[in-house]
This record gives C-alpha cells, structure tokens and sequence, in this order.
C-alpha cells in the first residue's frame, strides 16, 4: 500500500489546532435553518444587536416594553440573525495531480480535508466535489463534526484520472449552484483550456472564491538532462526535446509567467491567490498562509 495511503490524511495533534480557528466569508447566506455564525444582518435571533424607533407595521411582539415605559416611547428590540455559511471546495483530480512525491493529489486531499473539519467545527455546511473534465458527483451537504467521517472516506477513493478541463467543471458547478459563501478551488491549473473562463464562472456565482495552485517540485525545479521524449500524461501528446541550460531558462521563465498570470488574474478580479508546492508543509500553509490570506482565522 503506498505510504500516502496508509497514513491518515489529518492527525490527531494537527485537528486539535484545526478546532481553534474558523472559515471566513465576507458573503454569508441565510440558510432554512438557523446556523451557529453571527452576520450583521438585523433579524429575530436570540442575541440582542440594537434599538430602532417603532414603525407602523412592525411586529409588535418585538417592542421593548420595559423602553416604553421609561420613555414613553415604542421602540423594536433588533438582534444579530444567525446564518449558515456554505463552504464548497472544488478538488482537482486529473492525471496530471497523481505526479510527485507525495503526489499533488494527496496534498490537495490533506488541505480539503482540513478546511472540511474546520468548517464542521463551526457547523458550516460543507460541500465537497471532484472534478476532472466535468464536475463530479461529491459530498452535497453536510453539517457537524459527526460527518467528518464522510469526508475523510470520500477524500480517500479519489483517484487521478481523465483530461482536465476546469472550465467545463466551473460552468457545471455554476449551474446548480446558488448564493453566497465561499468556493476554494484545489488544483495545479494545468489545463490546455486556461483558466480564464472558468473562474469568471466561479465568479458569476457571487461567491468569495479562493483558488490554491499547487505544483510538484519536479516542475517548480525541474532536473531532467539529456535527450528525452516528453509525454503528456493527460492526452497522451509527445515531444522531442534536448535539456539544455537556454531550455531551461526558458522554461522557468514559462513557468514564471504562468504562476504570475494567473496570481495576477486572480488579484485584480478580487480572487484570493496562495500558491504552494507539495513539498510545503500542508499543516503550515492551513495554520500560517490561509489565516494570512484571510481564508481562516
């Protein structure tokens, strides 16, 4: 059995910092049920936000007597309406994610499933799909540290396999998908297609959409030499080439331009960008970066 595999995807120790912090969305929808998160929308909970003078039509049930009767004058009681907040994360697992050691695959799991328990924690409804060349059928919604089971089974039969097109997978999420919240895009983003298109999906939804890039060392530092045939693991593609020092210059200027793109994309359309490798560690990028990045606190 690989080593990835045998081992869990969250440790013990790790979940214990995991329920010290909180998902963080500046877009909360209400749900059909009451949540545990406080949004500043004024509604009828049970945690009293402020006073506001009495308008014909009001709900009289809501008028603060005591008020009345020191000041003669009708007064609503308002209180802090509590919301669920929808976290769907979106995992990449084309074949290009089964490459590295351990595979980006496996690093994308271990984040999911740390932004899952942190969410369940908190009773956030958590949503989580795979996709490929279309989106997958995933876990569709659930609530409460109890269900983490699920999450952590599902995450483990992912498997790489298919053609990435990211932007067909965005459109079908777009689709059947409404509201606010929070959507994190897991991926490497090597997509022929781009990447363009599908996250102006991501962002016709509303949402606050977070994407994290994740690349093996292997292509951050490449250390072929030699004559070699270069296959594409997704399509199957072959290239001819000859690894010299102007390639891999040019290369890594690619390379360069393609993470600064898309980061640059990503900014300017109001999208959070944190780029990693699969060789940072995963609990530091949760613990450290996301909270930077303003994804957890």
């Amino acid at each position: 059995m690989p080593a990835e595999t045998a081992t869990p995807l969250l440790d013990p120790e790790f979940m214990h910092k995991l329920e010290q912090l909180e998902l963080v969305s500046k877009k909360v929808i209400v749900g059909r049920m009451k949540g545990e998160r406080k949004s500043k929308r004024k509604g009828t909970s049970v945690e009293f936000a402020e006073h506001r003078q009495y308008a014909p039509g009001d709900d009289l049930r809501h008028i603060d007597w005591n008020a009345f009767g020191r000041l003669d004058r009708l007064f609503l009681k308002l209180f802090l309406e509590e919301e669920d907040l929808h976290v769907h994360t979106l995992v990449d697992t084309s074949l290009s994610m089964g490459f590295g050691e351990p595979t980006k695959l496996h690093y994308a799991k271990q984040v999911a499933a740390a932004l899952a328990f942190v969410g369940l924690v908190n009773s956030d409804r958590i949503i989580l799909e795979a996709f490929a060349s279309r989106l997958q059928a995933g876990i569709p919604n659930v609530r409460g540290r109890s269900q983490m089971w699920r999450i952590v089974q599902y995450l483990e039969r992912l498997q790489p396999s298919g053609e990435s097109d990211l932007t067909a997978a965005a459109r079908d999420f777009a689709v059947k998908k409404g509201g606010k919240g929070v959507v994190v895009v897991i991926s490497d983003f090597l997509d022929k297609h781009g990447y363009e298109d599908a996250l102006r999906y991501l962002l016709a939804r509303k949402m606050d959409v977070f994407v994290i890039h994740v690349l093996a060392r292997e292509e951050v530092e490449p250390e072929l030499v030699g004559d070699l045939r270069l296959v594409d693991c997704e399509d199957g593609e072959e290239a001819d080439v000859t690894i010299s020092a102007p390639l891999l210059k040019r290369y890594n200027e690619n390379l360069d331009a393609f993470v600064g793109g898309l980061r640059d994309y990503c900014t300017k359309r109001g999208i959070t960008y944190v780029f990693t490798t699969n060789q940072f560690p995963f609990d530091k990028l949760v613990l450290n970066y996301l909270r930077e990045r303003g994804l957890l606190k």
